[in-house]
């Protein structure tokens, strides 16, 4: 095993990462395992840690990456995956976020994003035990209470990496919004890695009209290949967005609309968007910013406002199984950029928040 590792580093943030050796536990706890990462897809909160646009007290220095596949280089005793299979030395592994299994989220809501000690990516600082635990990194602890899955071997590892976050992100919030009914009309607002898959579930899920909203224009195109009906772009004002999906709902509007921007305003407009009686899921919001909400358009309606937060290793399993049945209805490798190692990470982050990327891939072994 491994005595240290080298890491792209965050230490301040809008600035270049820093290449960095890091140490690795002398060895693993039982549960516990070390993975050469192969693979980090990069994710828009990723983005906005690297700027700042997110951050917490005392968070810095930080190895980011929390979408990640690796292959073992060793374990502790007893190391499973979540269905019980026995994780050996070569073996490819993802992994969900550690969880404490004792707190009031863990025992009684018993819901893992719930956890009170939650670990994951950017709440694990890079000078602290056990150091490296991001995709940023040719090498990551994965800890005894994080959930492993073996992974098929028919799943390339951008897909398995981007199920991590991304995608098990927007299954969790079809599960929050409890299905889709055969033939509901969908908005997605966002036309980033969320929203693009988010457009393809609709789409599988046998909705009527989906409609996504964002921009730029490639990824609107991207959208239609992944099974938008209809395209609106943010070049005009919300009220002719609103008019847009009116015109293209026969005038209901929406059963659900899912908010995968986080964007500025972007509430007020679901609102208008949504049917009678529809709902609306939050998934993209980031950080404590205020969005007005027209509370009476949500009454008079009869409107069901949701949140959704991440998801966890049921979710993981399910967006890896998603990828793997639908290869053949949507091309997945659309949504990645040309892998870069650690030192084209910052590079690929800043390419991302100009919205050039959809997902940037970082292979760390890479030269």
């Amino acid at each position: 095993m491994p005595a240290t590792t080298r890491a792209a580093v965050l230490r301040a943030h809008g600035e270049p990462l820093v290449i960095e050796e890091l140490p690795l536990p002398g060895e693993c706890a039982p549960g516990a395992a070390v993975v050469e990462v192969t693979c980090a897809t990069l994710c828009a909160t990723d983005v906005h840690l690297w700027s700042g646009a997110m951050s917490f007290p005392g968070m810095l220095p930080l190895v980011l990456g929390h979408e990640m596949v690796g292959r073992v280089v060793a374990h502790g005793e007893d190391t499973r995956d979540a269905l019980g299979r026995p994780i050996k030395v070569g073996d490819r592994i993802g992994w969900s976020e550690s969880t404490c299994g004792h707190c009031h989220g863990c025992t009684v809501l018993r819901e893992p994003v719930a956890c009170a000690n939650r670990g994951y990516g950017f709440m694990q600082r890079a000078d602290a035990w056990p150091y490296a635990t991001g995709g940023l990194a040719e090498h990551a602890y994965v800890a005894a209470t994080s959930q492993k899955l073996l992974l098929p071997d028919d799943v390339a590892d951008t897909w398995a990496a981007a199920s991590g976050c991304a995608v098990k992100t927007v299954v969790h919030a079809f599960e929050r919004a409890g299905g889709l009914r055969p033939g509901a009309n969908v908005v997605i607002q966002g036309a980033g890695g969320l929203g693009l898959v988010a457009t393809a579930l609709a789409t599988a899920a046998g909705a009527g009209v989906v409609i996504t909203v964002g921009a730029p224009a490639a990824r609107l195109d991207l959208a239609t290949r992944f099974g938008a009906d209809v395209t609106i772009g943010l070049s005009g004002e919300p009220a002719d967005r609103v008019a847009e999906v009116m015109a293209a709902t026969d005038g209901r509007g929406a059963d659900l609309v899912l908010d995968m921007a986080g964007a500025p305003g972007v509430a007020a407009e679901a609102v208008d968007m949504a049917a009678w009686g529809g709902k609306y899921v939050v998934v993209g919001t980031t950080g404590p910013r205020p969005d007005p909400v027209p509370l009476g358009t949500v009454m008079g309606k009869q409107l069901a406002v949701l949140g959704s937060l991440n998801g966890d290793i049921s979710d993981y399993h399910r967006a890896i199984e998603f990828l793997r049945e639908f290869r053949s209805f949507f091309a997945w490798d659309e949504l990645f950029s040309e892998p870069v190692g650690l030192a084209g990470a910052s590079d690929a982050l800043a390419a991302m928040s100009r919205l050039e990327q959809v997902k940037a891939v970082v292979q760390p072994g890479l030269s």
